[in-house]
């Protein structure tokens, strides 16, 4: 009839493969990456902690060879997620935490965060004006709206009032990119 499957033992080998397809699909930290394996070994191997700890031994070790040969990097990660994210229009404060959950030290967060305000003018109303144009708040808005609401989505974002108020002072578009840019 049916032969019966084994399970694949999990071995270095299997999470290497692991590793290196999810590499291979996602940037990630050493940290996230650990998680992720972590997670695995788990669904694998529910019932057998001993399995989980040796599998925990060596997900450790392929991490710290990632990291020494440059395919995990945590700095470059910090670096790139931070200039998207503020592109998307997040707060600084919203892409620092951001930056944390994926298990980026902060020392990395911060050189990521301090590289976006050595680019030049205020990224943190660079990030508002890309907000407010994603959601169609203050000079993007189509029709009038209420200007507490208005700060009130800025503010959970993660935007100060001073921000949230320089941008909705803005009368149309043009002017809220001006501010955007520094001018």
């Amino acid at each position: 009839m049916g032969e019966e499957t084994r399970p694949v033992p999990v071995d270095a080998a299997l999470i290497e493969r692991w590793a290196l397809g999810y590499l291979g699909r996602f940037a990630s930290t050493g940290e996230n990456l650990r998680r992720v394996l972590r997670r695995r070994v788990q669904r694998r191997l529910p019932d057998d902690r001993d399995a989980r700890d040796a599998a925990g031994a060596a997900i450790d070790a392929l991490v710290a060879r990632y990291r020494a040969s440059g395919l995990v990097d945590d700095a470059a990660y910090a670096a790139g997620r931070a200039r998207a994210r503020l592109r998307r229009g997040q707060s600084l404060r919203t892409i620092r935490a951001g930056l944390a959950a994926k298990g980026v030290a902060a020392e990395e967060a911060e050189a990521a965060i301090a590289a976006l305000r050595d680019e030049g003018g205020d990224p943190d109303l660079a990030a508002a004006c890309a907000f407010a144009r994603r959601r169609r708040l203050g000079p993007y808005r189509r029709v009038p709206a209420d200007r507490d609401k208005e700060l009130a989505a800025f503010a959970r974002a993660g935007f100060s009032r001073a921000t949230a108020e320089a941008v909705l002072n803005c009368a149309t578009p043009e002017e809220a990119e001006a501010l955007a840019r520094g001018n």
